[in-house]
Formats: C-alpha cells, sequence, structure tokens
C-alpha cells in the first residue's frame, strides 16, 4: 500500500526521554556557557520545545551567544540521551523486530538531535533497517523545521523517492507534519498515549508497531 514508511524516534522506536535527564542537560549547558546559576525557569524552557524568539530572548539575559548557546545545548542534550541509552535506562521498544516483515523503505525522522538519532540507532543495531534517518542539526534555525513543520519530513520522502507514505509517530505534532506533507499518518498509542487527546485526526491509530504488518507487511507474522 506503501512505498516508504517514515518513522518517528523518541516514543516510536525508542523509549522516551525524561523530563528530569533534558533539565539537568540544559543546565550543564548554561554551566559551560559560564552561567553558574540560572534561572530554573529558562533551564526548563531550553530543556524541551523552546522556539527561536525565547531561546534568543534568554540568551540575551545571561550576555551568551544564541547560536554559540544552543549548538551547546545540544550536544549536553546528546551526552544525556546517549549515556542514558548505554546505562539502560533509553532503549528499544520489544516491537521494533516487526520492521523487518514490512515491505517498504523505511526512514526515521526525528524532532532530536541528529548525533543523538544516529548514535542510538547504530548502539542498537537498527542502523541499517532505514535507509534514511533525519535529525535536527546542531542550530536555532533546526527549530522552526521541527514538526510540525513537514521540513524534514519532505526530505525523507525525497530520499526515498516515495509517491506514497506513511509516518509513524506518537505525537500530535507528528499527525499534523504527516498532514503537511500530505500524507498519511498512524498515531501509535504507546502506554505514555493511553489518555492523549487528538484535536487532528490520524488516518490510523494503532496499539504497536505489530499493526504495521496489515498496512504494509510482506509476510504474516504471529508476534504478539
Amino acid at each position: 500500500m506503501y512505498d516508504a514508511v517514515v518513522f518517528d524516534h523518541d516514543g516510536v522506536i525508542v523509549g522516551r526521554t525524561p523530563f528530569d535527564t533534558l533539565r539537568e542537560a540544559a543546565w550543564n549547558a548554561f554551566e559551560r556557557q559560564g552561567v553558574s546559576d540560572p534561572d530554573l525557569a529558562h533551564v526548563d524552557d531550553v530543556a524541551v520545545g523552546v522556539d527561536p524568539a525565547t531561546l534568543t530572548d534568554i540568551c540575551e539575559r545571561y550576555d551568551v551567544d544564541p547560536a554559540e548557546f544552543w549548538r551547546v545545548r545540544d550536544q549536553t542534550a546528546a551526552e544525556a540521551q546517549i549515556a542514558a541509552s548505554r546505562a539502560g535506562k533509553k532503549t528499544p521498544y520489544d516491537d521494533v523486530d516487526v520492521l523487518t516483515h514490512l515491505d517498504a523503505a523505511l526512514g526515521v525522522v526525528s524532532s532530536n538531535q541528529q548525533a543523538t538519532v544516529d548514535d542510538l540507532l547504530g548502539h542498537f543495531g537498527l542502523a541499517e533497517r532505514f535507509e534514511v534517518v533525519y535529525g535536527r542539526e546542531p542550530s536555532i534555525a533546526s527549530l522552526s523545521r521541527k514538526k510540525p513543520s513537514p521540513y524534514y519530513l519532505e526530505r525523507a520522502l525525497a530520499d526515498l523517492d516515495a509517491s506514497t507514505a506513511l509516518f509513524v509517530g506518537d505525537n500530535e505534532s507528528d499527525v499534523r507534519a504527516a498532514d503537511n506533507a500530505g500524507i498519511d499518518s498512524a498515531f501509535v498509542r504507546r502506554p505514555h498515549r493511553r489518555e492523549t487527546e487528538l484535536s487532528t485526526q490520524p488516518t490510523y491509530e494503532i496499539a504497536d508497531l505489530h499493526d504495521l504488518v496489515s498496512l504494509c507487511g510482506r509476510t504474516p507474522v504471529d508476534s504478539r
């Protein structure tokens, strides 16, 4: 049914990163820039979901260069997540083996750092399963390219030369990115999304990745 299936990374292929881990990484970024006691609200702002205007305003308050600060912040966040993977605290979901049964080109598009995604896929022996992998580059511009922007998704689809594609994610922003790219979406109701209410409807709602076999599987599998 699909030429390509593209996956979000965190919350779909591997587990999500606890907020406290990202908060500590953000604090370390401030310290590496010579800010020893940042406002915790500012630390939380840059830990997850910051936009370019807010980032610039925060950096001006501490008299640090926004571009350099964000490069360091992405570096500390990547280091923290890589360390979590080595400690067994950030691991693949049990159903990722079903990827071998999908009859389509596979890709990954993530709002996480490219360095993080590349390292974790390689560490867990998953890199060769995907023909294309896009994460964010460590630049302020990348913040405006995150989902629901279709920027990285469209780049992946172009690389895969896909005329029909499915994007699999666990966030509403994933569904919106698929809509913005003009492709179908599958929302995975992982345990952390069991009660999530969406304001936009995906093409499919699936319990886990096994459900993809009925949409684009190569052979029947009984893996439940």
